[in-house]
């Protein structure tokens, strides 16, 4: 555990505290979560119960109807399951940006001690910049992100080819359950005062409370919470994982997992995710190997990447060949350009890239392959590299459920050069990687993904969803 946490102040315990106070930022679960099991472990410690905080603001970059929906679907059974483990809640939604934001501070008043997440980007990250030195305890963040811990790889690593052996030969030490310890003392005060419950019937009415964008509706494919993390990763396993190698880079196949909503949100934890995708590979003479490449490799190159990058999104971070071979076609013609709001309503020419974009406007998410498309079309017609950064990052951090999440300045400066390396020459791009719609037409069956999204469009129905009530084998 001690290669997790990052003590970020030197305030001392507090002896006559309440409580413990486990602050969920990013990692909104009861299991498989390090630093609640932290939280539990200090105390235990101090034979003190346990008081988890979930905090939800009105703003965070892009708050919307779209993520706080997701965020308050979760509430209710993060109550249920905390209340069975005898660990108080609170949640606390800040309706107005003109509110008071003394929450996190009042509990922290009455704690002996905060517990955190550790967390390189996002909100999560500018709040563990500045409000450690604001209370008056001891502070401390713990990585729950990450299979292998964040601190153990103390440099940028430039590619996967870089950082794969090092995790490799990690994952023994760290692919394990994470630890969890029964509280000894329960919770047995009330609730904070400023506590608000949250249930189903609710949700609609305190989002309407809440000064956020009304313009960017709940997705139409994905909804919020544990159990629904728990449902897609039941069904991925059941249905998918034994075709994932094969057709993962076909979009109207649906052989991914979709979990990278929940993994953002911290609904669901990569470990345990990993961890049962192994278990089912095992149990039924599988080959896991490009799912768990994905979800370890690749993801923790990206949160490497953002631990290690002091502005994540900004074309500097790109390897010096990237960057010179953009400066050096920086003046080629485009033709056709668009503006913001053209991409933003998908109104280009590209019936494959605007369904792309209807997909994230309406899904909150477009799959993997096909965003790879979007970028690299947005360079394309984009009357800069800098003008295309901004478009991508804009887009995908206002609609995208997976958005303002290492992956996200990953990806997009993937579509720039980062963790690729050179290709052949032509005008605009350079020597970065091209990506054509001969080449989508040739891969993938795009009149299928066609059919799908205009049905999306037309119906507001999405035939993928996962129902509650869909049987999915257990993990």
């Amino acid at each position: 555990m001690h290669n997790r946490i990052r003590r970020l102040n030197d305030a001392p315990v507090r002896t006559d505290g309440r409580f413990v106070l486990y602050w969920a930022q990013m990692n909104r679960r009861v299991e498989s979560n390090h630093a609640l099991a932290r939280a539990v472990e200090l105390a235990n410690e101090l034979s003190l119960p346990v008081l988890y905080y979930e905090g939800l603001t009105c703003t965070y970059d892009y708050a919307s109807d779209r993520m706080h929906a997701f965020i308050l679907e979760g509430a209710p059974e993060t109550a249920r399951r905390l209340e069975g483990l005898g660990i108080g809640y609170c949640f606390h939604p800040r309706r107005g940006r003109e509110d008071a934001n003394e929450a996190l501070y009042r509990l922290a008043a009455e704690a002996a001690c905060v517990v955190t997440d550790d967390y390189p980007a996002f909100i999560a990250a500018r709040h563990n910049a500045r409000v450690p030195e604001r209370v008056k305890v001891s502070y401390e963040a713990v990585d729950s992100s990450c299979i292998v811990p964040m601190s153990v790889l103390e440099k940028r690593e430039y590619a996967a080819y870089t950082i794969r052996p090092k995790i490799t030969r990690l994952l023994a030490e760290y692919l394990k359950p994470c630890p969890q310890s029964a509280v000894r003392r329960r919770w047995q005060g009330p609730s904070p005062e400023f506590h608000t419950p949250v249930g189903p019937q609710r949700i609609a009415g305190l989002m309407g409370e809440c000064e956020i964008d009304h313009g960017v509706r709940p997705s139409l494919s994905y909804t919020g919470g544990r159990q629904a993390a728990e449902q897609a990763l039941a069904h991925f396993l059941a249905r998918n994982l034994r075709r994932y190698a094969r057709e993962k880079n076909h979009p109207a196949a649906h052989a991914t997992s979709d979990l990278s909503p929940y993994l953002h949100f911290g609904q669901i934890s990569s470990l345990e995710v990993a961890l049962a995708a192994r278990r089912h590979a095992e149990e039924h003479r599988l080959i896991a190997d490009d799912f768990l490449e994905e979800l370890i490799v690749r993801r923790e190159l990206a949160f490497n990447f953002a631990r290690h990058t002091e502005n994540p999104a900004c074309l500097s971070n790109l390897p010096d060949w990237a960057q010179q071979t953009l400066r050096k076609h920086a003046a080629d013609h485009r033709e056709p350009t668009y503006t913001l709001q053209q991409f933003e309503l998908a109104g280009t020419h590209d019936a494959l890239w605007n369904a792309c974009q209807k997909e994230l406007l309406l899904r909150g998410k477009i799959h993997g392959y096909y965003r790879m498309y979007w970028g690299k079309k947005i360079i394309e017609w984009s009357p800069t590299c800098q003008n295309a950064l901004e478009t991508m990052v804009y887009l995908h951090d206002r609609y995208a459920l997976d958005g303002q999440d290492p992956n996200t300045s990953t990806n997009i400066l993937w579509c720039f050069g980062l963790h690729d390396r050179p290709w052949q020459e032509r005008p605009v791009f350079g020597m970065i990687r091209y990506m054509s719609l001969e080449g989508m037409k040739r891969k993938t069956d795009v009149e299928a993904y066609l059919r799908e999204i205009g049905h999306l469009e037309q119906t507001g129905q999405d035939p993928f969803r996962l129902k509650p009530e869909e049987p999915c084998a257990s993990h």
